[in-house]
């Protein structure tokens, strides 16, 4: 599926991964490919990705290894997912 993380400064990431785990405002909660549409609100916590997706030069500095999976710290935000395209606007 297609990822995009979007902060109010910049396109953060732009590309293909297999699954995404995400803060939502109810509890985590976790998108796979092929995922029935949704829209959610998202708290305060990580997104989280498999170790193994190779992130974008521009994309690495925001993204910490925590459990064998790539982490980036939001403060909330909203995450739509669509014909198997993710976007998240994140704080």
């Amino acid at each position: 599926m297609h990822l995009e993380i979007i902060t109010p400064e910049r396109k953060l990431m732009s590309q293909e991964v297999d699954s995404v785990t995400l803060p939502g405002t109810e509890g985590e909660f976790q998108i796979l490919n092929h995922h029935a549409p949704i829209v959610s609100t998202l708290d305060n916590g990580l997104i989280k990705l498999n170790k193994d997706v190779s992130l974008e030069e521009k994309a690495k500095a925001y993204f910490k290894e925590i459990n064998n999976k790539l982490t980036f710290d939001i403060k909330g935000g909203v995450v739509e997912c669509k014909e198997n395209k993710v976007i998240i606007l994140v704080d």
